[in-house]
């Protein structure tokens, strides 16, 4: 094993690390606003809502049943043959994987709203707050401390599923690592380093979201 082989390779693993976390945040982003938004259409008695329901079932049902390699390929490749719209492969991988994580955040959504006691919002309304500022300023700061441990795990998830992105050539960490492997043709030590990095990054977002939540146990 020659580790030292590979510095000259550095900057192409930074470069790879900078592109593994910009798909993750910007996936992570767009998953949680939409997968909050689909949690609060599920437990909504909103007659627009009511309407949209099915449609929510469908969306979670397909990209819970659909492998997101498949899936990342129907949306890179057939969307632009379908639709004549040309997609880049970072709106190709942000799409898939936001939506993706917006499939299974709307369940943690859903069901952390749904574990606020219902007399919060009761007394909201009953001293005049609007039932939209209710939800956002009592209901989901609350719902938020008890799915916290969840959201994390998805966004662990999340990270280590951006390594798929790779196969659209992307310059991930993944794609890094196979393109030394073709350079310099060791396989070991290149794979190791990446095998490392997701680690250390994973890690890091583990420990970070430890602080936080007992940052929110002391506000308790």
């Amino acid at each position: 094993m020659r580790f030292d082989k590979l510095i000259p390779y550095t900057g192409m693993f930074i470069s790879g690390i900078k592109m593994t976390l910009k798909y993750t945040a910007l996936s992570l982003v767009l998953g949680i606003i939409l997968g909050l938004i689909i949690g609060i259409i599920k437990l909504s008695n909103n007659p627009v809502c009511k309407i949209l329901k099915p449609l929510t079932k469908i969306f979670t049902a397909l990209f819970r049943g659909i492998p997101l390699m498949v899936m990342l390929f129907m949306v890179y490749y057939a969307t632009p043959q379908v639709l004549n719209i040309p997609l880049s492969a970072i709106g190709a991988g942000v799409s898939v994987f936001g939506l993706n994580t917006a499939a299974m955040t709307s369940e943690v959504f859903r069901a952390g709203i749904d574990s606020v006691p219902k007399g919060q919002m009761e007394a909201a309304l009953a001293l005049g707050v609007k039932k939209g500022r209710a939800m956002l300023d009592i209901v989901i700061p609350q719902a938020l401390k008890s799915i916290l441990p969840a959201l994390v795990n998805e966004s662990i998830s999340l990270l280590k599923t951006t390594s798929l992105i790779s196969v659209l050539g992307v310059a991930d960490i993944m794609r890094t690592a196979n393109l030394v492997l073709a350079q310099t043709y060791t396989a070991f030590e290149p794979f190791v380093i990446a095998a490392v990095l997701y680690f250390v990054m994973v890690y890091i977002l583990t420990f970070l979201s430890n602080m936080l939540e007992k940052g929110l146990r002391k506000g308790d």
